[in-house]
């Protein structure tokens, strides 16, 4: 059999998947957002994930499409759309739904649908297979099959890559479960872990986030504690892992659509089976409440300098949820500027990653350059450690600042802030 694959969403996913499979396969990328389409064919990916010498060298290996008819003779395909969380922060799984119900329109005898969204332990087999099952009028495992592979792409990272991560792949029969092993292996230079079960594979990748955020959770209450005790946290951190068994995780916030969002995919299920999750459900607490630490912080120490804080002229350098990366998505940045905006400070926002029109809220005030301008502000928060921001200096500061201005480090990359987390 040809393989022939579709790729289902476009994003930081499924662009780069599609790109990588297309090397050896003849790829269709199908999103149902016409504009991300219509920039894809001009060699514009927004997300930055894939150059535009890359896509306007694909020739007809890779094609983009939003038209379902374009997607009916391909033969595996592979949903990579998002899953978010709603402002209960339950599972949202509106994107996985209607992407089976398509999948379930155009499925054709013994294809294959794998999925690589994240999710709880069981969507794919309780929630997916259903839909596929309603749409196309086959039976799960006679007509047609499953997968579960789940993605680990890491936003603006151009060193650990699709080819060089391990991927963990899974199938709804030991034969299929191959089959899926054996084309990404095609793939990845990294090698595949073949799980035993698609539940296994789904608990496996909600589980690396949460421990992440369990542990950056942990050290920032320790920055809180040794806040009030005035210890610098950082110069605790490297003392400590001076033990060869000692994990060192960085303060500060926890934004975009993993490690912010997948514990509650597991918090949901658990309590669904009668169990509360405390340490997960303290942790996301825990980390949730970082913007507001360090916008009290900024206030106080504001007030300590003896400015007052409505009316302020503020200055936050960076608003995506990670460095040298466009990526906006549940960014913890925002909620910093709306904690000092609700006080009555005029906060305005510089992020060189961000282009003006990709703010969907337009209450926030980005800028140009900062620093080609005449303006100076009370109290300037460096809040991404882009790599251009690491190369301010006290000359870049003292430009943008007021005199006495405060100047608050979040990532440790100032020489001489008034305060950092």
């Amino acid at each position: 059999m040809k393989i022939k694959i579709c790729v289902i969403g476009l994003g930081y996913v499924g662009l780069p998947l599609a790109v990588t499979f297309s090397e050896k396969y003849k790829v269709i990328g199908y999103d149902i957002n016409q504009n991300r389409v219509s920039e894809l064919k001009n060699g514009v990916d927004k997300t930055d994930e894939v150059s535009p010498d890359v896509l306007k060298n694909l020739g007809e290996s890779l094609v983009f499409v939003s038209n379902k008819d374009a997607i009916k003779d391909c033969n595996i395909y592979i949903v990579t759309v998002p899953t978010p969380i709603d402002a209960n922060n339950l599972p949202n799984l509106n994107f996985l739904i209607s992407a089976s119900q398509l999948v379930g329109s155009v499925l054709k005898e013994n294809d294959i649908v794998i999925y690589e969204s994240t999710v709880y332990p069981g969507v794919t087999e309780d929630v997916c297979v259903p839909e596929i099952e309603k749409y196309s009028g086959m039976v799960f495992n006679k007509s047609f099959y499953c997968g579960y592979s789940p993605e680990r792409i890491n936003p603006g990272d151009k060193t650990n890559t699709i080819k060089n991560i391990l991927k963990v792949t899974s199938g709804s029969t030991p034969e299929i479960a191959k089959k899926i092993d054996d084309l990404y292996k095609t793939i990845i230079d990294a090698g595949t872990y073949m799980a035993p079960s698609i539940k296994v594979a789904e608990a496996s990748k909600v589980i690396e986030n949460i421990q992440r955020d369990v542990n950056i959770a942990l050290v920032n209450e320790l920055a809180i504690i040794f806040d009030r005790m005035d210890i610098d946290t950082h110069e605790v951190l490297s003392a400590a892992e001076t033990k060869w068994n000692f994990i060192k995780f960085l303060p500060g916030l926890v934004g975009g659509h993993c490690i912010g969002v997948d514990p509650y995919y597991l918090s949901y299920k658990a309590t669904d089976v009668g169990y509360i999750p405390d340490l997960i459900l303290t942790s996301r607490t825990i980390n949730n409440g970082m913007s507001k630490h360090i916008a009290e912080k900024t206030k106080s120490k504001m007030i300590e300098a003896g400015f007052e804080i409505k009316a302020s002229e503020i200055l936050v350098l960076g608003a995506t949820f990670k460095e040298n990366c466009p990526d906006m998505r549940n960014t913890k940045v925002l909620d910093i500027v709306d904690e000092l905006s609700s006080c009555g400070a005029n906060v305005e926002l510089y992020d060189p990653w961000v282009e003006n029109n990709m703010i969907e809220h337009n209450k926030y005030k980005f800028l140009e350059d900062p620093l080609s301008r005449n303006k100076t502000y009370d109290a300037i928060i460096v809040a991404v450690s882009h790599e251009c921001f690491k190369k301010y200096s006290n000359v870049e500061y003292t430009k943008l600042s007021n005199s006495n201005a405060i100047v608050i480090d979040i990532k440790n990359i100032v020489e001489n802030p008034t305060w950092k987390l």
